[in-house]
């Protein structure tokens, strides 16, 4: 099939262009429709388009990421999404700013289904009668590398002082007495110079790209999740597929991604710094830590899976838009 999707998250994006289709990603930038195209990656399955090009070969999906793109797909290709073209809302948010209460804004659409990335964003949106899938997040597996030769915490916020608490920035000081903290993403410097006294122990390890970032990082002793209210990060999933050891604040998702045999997870910080004091002080204990946390992630959050799940939905959601598709017609077009 030919999927449209908007490069927003690069992380994800470089698992959903991995799949057997055609993926059609925006190029042209109209207000803030986002049109970021591939920006140098090397998808082989994906290509920048342009408006003309959309309007004149239409798409059989569109993966909608944000609100504001229903309008801009209208504009592009001169069809509605949900109406005159197939239409899935790819979720990636928990709810804000109130937990319970907060409505979706695709709630009640009779026309485009809503994808949550876990059990926990579907549960605490309030989707209305839309109809809802879960799909959780699958990365290609990128190999046992842990060494955790030095004897710090690795730790990825992208944009931590934007976040602040919601990502947990201001724990990572009480961390940095423990051991030093390196901070890896977009907007480390800023979180340094915020911090100011406080930083102590607390690094910026730069925005790495993610072949580099992958080895920089296993070469600390610990990973750190410290994010009170963020979805599940790909960085996290993939520190557990290198081998690293984990240390997280119970946040939104993790309860299945690190269950109490795979690593340490707990609401107490004195705990957790005492788990990371164990690791420091036993690399082969945080070694051991590591391996189930990759077998973890393997089995749960492993690439393949991931994307049979969205073949699924995108089979059935084009299949079932009511123009003349029928599903085996979907399932041989994926052939």
């Amino acid at each position: 099939m030919r999927v449209l999707f908007w490069h927003l998250h690069t992380s994800y994006t470089n698992a959903f262009v991995a799949g057997r289709h055609e993926y059609l990603l925006p190029v042209d930038t109209a207000g803030d429709a986002g049109c970021r195209g591939l920006e140098g990656h090397d998808w082989p399955r994906a290509r920048g388009a342009s408006w003309r090009e959309l309007r004149g070969d239409p798409v059989d999906v569109v993966v909608l990421q944000r609100p504001g793109e229903i309008d801009v797909v209208h504009e592009m290709t001169g069809r509605r999404p949900g109406r005159d073209i197939p239409a899935v809302y790819l979720e990636h948010s928990v709810p804000g700013p109130d937990a319970c209460r907060s409505i979706h804004p695709l709630a009640d659409s009779p026309d485009i289904p809503i994808v949550h990335v876990s059990d926990f964003n579907r549960l605490y949106w309030d989707s209305g009668r839309a109809r809802t899938f879960v799909i959780h997040p699958g990365i290609p597996d990128p190999g046992l590398q842990y060494t955790g030769e030095l004897d710090r915490i690795g730790v990825v916020i992208n944009d931590p002082v934007v976040h602040g608490r919601a990502a947990g920035t201001d724990l990572l000081p009480r961390f940095g007495r423990i051991a030093a903290v390196d901070v890896f993403g977009r907007g480390g410097n800023e979180l340094i110079r915020s911090l100011a006294a406080d930083a102590g122990g607390v690094h910026a390890g730069g925005d790495l790209p993610p072949a580099r970032l992958a080895t920089e990082l296993a070469r600390h002793r610990v990973y750190l999740h410290p994010s009170r209210w963020t979805s599940l990060g790909f960085a996290l999933l993939e520190a557990m597929q290198l081998g690293m050891p984990i240390v997280a604040v119970p946040g939104p998702g993790i309860a299945r991604a690190v269950p109490t045999d795979v690593g340490v997870v707990s609401a107490d910080v004195d705990v957790l710094c005492h788990a990371v004091a164990d690791c420091m002080e036993d690399p082969e204990l945080a070694r051991e830590m590591g391996a189930r946390a990759r077998r973890h992630a393997l089995v749960h959050y492993g690439h393949e899976r991931f994307l049979r799940d969205w073949d699924d939905v995108l089979v059935e959601v084009a299949a079932g838009d009511g123009r003349e598709r029928s599903l085996a017609t979907a399932e041989r077009r994926l052939s």
